[in-house]
């Protein structure tokens, strides 16, 4: 059991009677059981941080019944992942772009307001909501984690909907190393 005990020190040294004070006591018992019951409580009812994942559908591997589709070129947004936090973008093929290759960087003011633009574009000349942007996502190998998981978030903030995540060919690492975002 816990207590305090604030008696007066000292003997009679003096010469002076004096009365002898009462040493006070105070139990802490139920302070104490108190906190315990607090800290409980607390750990109880506090809910601890769920990791954010995004779903991500992926094709079956073992599948043997894939077909090719065919897209029209003006459908199709290309985004090259390079190094240094840089990324490139085109509409169309590599080897006949639509839009010459630009280069950008994440955010508002970069990849974000590209894929906005041009997905309104792609409804405008299709007059079709369904027949919207299909993007490509090319990392390459000196692209780092983060820029892909940027690009994944872009991409669901822009409301893109049909997007792929495809291996990057030559044409197109040449293209980055053209442009120096290839290291």
């Amino acid at each position: 059991m816990a207590e305090l005990d604030t008696s007066g020190g000292g003997k009679n040294k003096g010469g002076k009677i004096r009365s002898k004070k009462q040493s006070t006591r105070v139990d802490l018992t139920a302070m104490v059981d108190l906190a315990f019951l607090l800290i409980t409580f607390f750990m109880l009812t506090t809910t601890l941080a769920k990791p954010q994942a995004m779903d991500l559908a992926m094709p079956d591997k073992d599948k043997q019944d894939q077909q090719e589709l065919t897209i029209a070129d003006n459908r199709t947004m290309t985004i090259l992942l390079g190094a240094n936090n840089r990324l490139e973008w085109y509409i169309g093929l590599v080897d006949k772009p639509l839009t010459p290759p630009q280069i950008d960087n994440y955010g508002r003011n970069g990849i974000r307001k590209a894929l906005v633009e041009n997905a309104k574009k792609v409804i405008a000349a299709t007059g079709d909501p369904s027949k919207g942007l299909i993007v490509l996502i090319k990392p390459s190998e000196n692209s780092n984690y983060r820029n892909f998981v940027d690009i994944l978030d872009e991409m669901k903030v822009s409301n893109i909907e049909r997007y792929a995540i495809v291996e990057i060919s030559d044409p197109d690492i040449a293209l980055l190393k053209r442009d120096g975002i290839y290291k």
